[in-house]
This record gives structure tokens, sequence and C-alpha cells, in this order.
């Protein structure tokens, strides 16, 4: 049978496509550009998005298995609730969707609402799915490299209760596990929510540290402040998104996202190795 993955181009996408042709599993994605798209030999392109319902009907024919990541849009409610419907209509039982860490209790930030809202369908429409809760993706500190390498200071508002950021390489192979895992059981697995978390707890004079380790010189951190960052962000994307991001920031300074008692470990024994570090994946940024 196959597995579809929604959610293919971006970061952790392309590792799930990978990860699962890697396992010899038959895969097929769903891309808005098919002819700006790049998948590995044998991965099955079906053109369309997911307010197109003629192609989201194409893309889950003789569909098994379903990975749904929406990317933060102004309806990413009713994309997440439309597939999920097709997916039903189509016969498809066994998803895995990534949520976010903390989705039912973070309800004011919008894309956490949004999530916490998929997850419930999920449990009422009798899905059998495991829900994947990743924290900031260490991969997102692409978009500050320059700012920290050019003026000595980590920018965004992690606070210091503490945030365990986590490798989109970790998430996808979770990802394509859980996929596996489901696929291939002969029956339908109940729900199932795992943390994916990394293996460090940093607050924002921690990652200011490690920078500063890095790049060999100090490197300061820019302080708990999500109304500056608000504005930052509202320079290059939309002033909803950047509120957003505001929202989110607020909640790393008042709560952090610390992982729960044995979320490391369960990760570490799934994957079978280590969790990759913030510090290591830093170093590859600034050498790339």
């Amino acid at each position: 049978m196959t597995i579809l993955v929604i959610g293919a181009t971006g970061r952790v996408g392309r590792h799930v496509v990978e990860q699962l042709v890697t396992r010899d599993a038959h895969v097929r994605v769903l891309t808005r550009d098919a002819a700006k798209a790049s998948f590995p030999e044998g991965v099955e392109v079906v053109q369309g998005e997911l307010l197109d319902i003629d192609a989201l009907r194409r893309a889950f024919d003789g569909i098994s298995t379903l990975f749904l990541l929406n990317a933060v849009t102004g309806d990413e409610f009713t994309q997440a609730i439309i597939t999920l419907n097709i997916a039903r209509e189509a016969g498809v039982e066994r998803v895995v969707y990534l949520s976010v860490f903390g989705a039912d209790t973070a309800v004011n930030v919008p894309h956490f609402a949004v999530k916490s809202g998929a997850e419930r369908m999920l449990e009422a429409m009798g899905f059998g799915a495991t829900i994947l809760r990743p924290t900031y993706f260490i991969d997102n500190e692409v978009m500050v490299k320059d700012v920290i390498k050019e003026h000595g200071v980590y920018p965004m508002p992690i606070g210091r209760k503490g945030v365990a950021m986590v490798d989109a390489r970790d998430i996808g192979e979770v990802a394509a596990l859980e996929l596996l895992r489901r696929e291939r059981s002969p029956s339908k697995l109940p729900l199932e929510t795992i943390n994916l978390v990394g293996p460090d707890t940093l607050t924002g004079d921690d990652i200011a540290a490690i920078w500063s380790h890095v790049l060999e010189r100090p490197i300061a951190y820019g302080g708990d402040d999500p109304s500056g960052f608000e504005q930052s962000m509202a320079a290059f994307m939309p002033a909803w998104m950047a509120y957003e991001m505001r929202l989110m920031a607020e909640r790393y300074v008042s709560d952090g996202m610390i992982p729960e008692k044995g979320d490391v470990e369960r990760l570490t024994m799934l994957l079978g190795r280590p969790l990759h570090r913030y510090h290591d994946a830093a170093r590859a940024l600034m050498a790339s």
C-alpha cells in the first residue's frame, strides 16, 4: 500500500520522505508545484493543494496511511478539517499528525489552537493516529544566523524557563517509524501522543553561550522581549503572523518547552541513537 505525505517539501517533510524511501516504503506526495519539487526516485507526485478537493481526492486514491503537516497559514484549520474529512471519505484510518508541544495548553496561540482542534478531530473521528508534538525546531535558527554573526546578539526571546529544541532530522525519522508501524500493523492501532524534544533544555542565556563558543567571541542574549520580536518579524511577514509569533514567544517566556519525564529516553530508545544536539547544529549552520 501507499503512504501519502502532505507537507513534503519543508524542513520536516523532506526528512519524512527520505526516511520512508530509505525503508523501502511506497510514497506519494501532494505538492503545489510538481515542476519545482525534487524527491527521491520512485516517489509518486500529485500536484495540488489542501483546498483543492479534486486534487485531494486524487492524492488519497489508493492510500492506506497519511502523514499530515499543515503550514502556518490563515486558513490552516480549514485545511486540516477538509484533509481529515477527505481521508475518512477515502477509507484512510491510519494517520501520523504533526502537532506542536503544548497544543492543548497554549490555546491563545492561533496555530497551537488549530493543532489542538485537529487532535480532537482525530480522536472524535476514530482515526488510529500518532500525534507528534515537537518543540521549537533547531532548524529555525537559519533565520537568525546572520543576526547572530553580524550583530553579536541571539535575538529569539526564548526566556529563562528553557526550551528543549528539537532537530528536524529527529522529527522526520520518528514520523517515518510511526508511519511504518501503523502501515504494517494487521489492524488499526490506538491513538498515541509523542512529545518530540531535544536532549538539552536551554534558556536564552544558554543558547547565547553556545553561540559564543561556536563563534569564539561574545554573543549576547537579546532578552525576553516578545513585543520587540513582533516588530522585527513584521518587517518581513504579514502583521497577523508576526503577532502570532509574539504570542508564541510569550509562551516561551512564561512556560518554556520543558520535556516531561521520560521523553528524551523514549525518543532515544525509539531511534536507537542519541538525539541531535543544539551545539552541533549551530556549528554545522555556521559552516554552511
